[in-house]
């Protein structure tokens, strides 16, 4: 769920930001879901995580227009899932919940073009490292156990005289196979959106608009361990963000908030995702 807080700055830049995320979600009672190598039905989770994402924008010119930067995030999660958990003939309802480091996600390389003062466009590619604990058989895991790789492309459009801001990123994630399930989940590919109006606002800048996203799982999953077979997901989210821009110090400073409800999902736990950001920029 990108937006203008998430671009390639100009100049060499050092950003410093802290993530908050909160999200709550559960399928139908009928519904199966196959979590670490457990059978499942009418799971629900609670999600909170804690995120330091550090940026760098070092001082290498590829000309005019171009920039370039390396970003690392360390995640932090609280976990809590229940299900009915299938063992044997018997089915039985399971809780379980633990917290701690979560998957380090690393984006070697962050490429801005700038094609005009208004209009960026941005390709980045993200690593995520299988750095979080998990467990077989654990429903609550802070890590998935594989690796996965997400290049993404961005189009960003920030209106220095009108305040308009029109985003849209796509990306997909290809995912190596869990080695202690055998199983390896398929390729999704995905769409995130931001429309938003930015306006002055008491000595800073402050944005309303809406951001959305569209998911969905074109390969399907694979390997002995894939019990329901190719188990394609997709789902849907459309929700509110704010957005204000302000100076403390010397420092630039965005704080953004976003709410996404989650819609049309299939083979996935359905919710509501919440996201803060708090951007030092030095």
């Amino acid at each position: 769920m990108a937006s203008f807080v998430d671009g390639v700055p100009a100049k060499e830049t050092f950003i410093a930001r802290y993530n908050l995320m909160y999200y709550n979600g559960s399928v139908a009672a009928d519904q199966p879901l196959p979590i670490a190598a457990v059978q499942t039905l009418g799971a629900d989770a609670t999600i909170w995580g804690h995120g330091l994402t550090f940026l760098w924008r070092p001082p290498i010119e590829l000309g005019d227009r171009w920039s370039y930067a390396i970003s690392a995030t360390v995640p932090f999660l609280f976990a809590d899932v229940s299900a009915n958990a299938t063992v044997g003939n018997m089915t039985v309802r399971r809780t379980s919940s633990t917290d701690g480091l979560g998957d380090i996600v690393l984006m070697p390389l962050m490429l801005n073009y700038n094609i005009s003062s208004n209009l960026n466009l941005n390709f980045r590619t993200g690593i995520y490292a299988p750095t979080g604990d998990y467990e077989v058989g654990r429903l609550a895991n802070t890590g998935k156990n594989f690796w996965t790789f997400e290049p993404t492309l961005g189009l960003m459009y920030f209106g220095v005289n009108n305040g308009r801001e029109a985003s849209i990123f796509v990306g997909g994630d290809f995912n190596t196979e869990n080695p202690d399930t055998d199983y390896q989940s398929g390729t999704q590919f995905h769409v995130d959106g931001t429309l938003a109006q930015h306006f002055p606002l008491l000595g800073g800048l402050a944005g309303v608009g809406m951001n959305g996203f569209w998911y969905d799982q074109i390969t399907g999953d694979s390997g002995s361990g894939a019990i329901f077979g190719d188990f394609k997901g997709r789902t849907t989210g459309v929700g509110p963000v704010l957005s204000y821009v302000f100076k403390l110090g010397k420092v630039d400073m965005i704080a953004e908030a976003k709410w996404l409800h989650e819609l049309d999902t299939t083979k996935r736990l359905e919710g509501n995702i919440v996201w803060f950001k708090l951007v030092a920029k030095y």
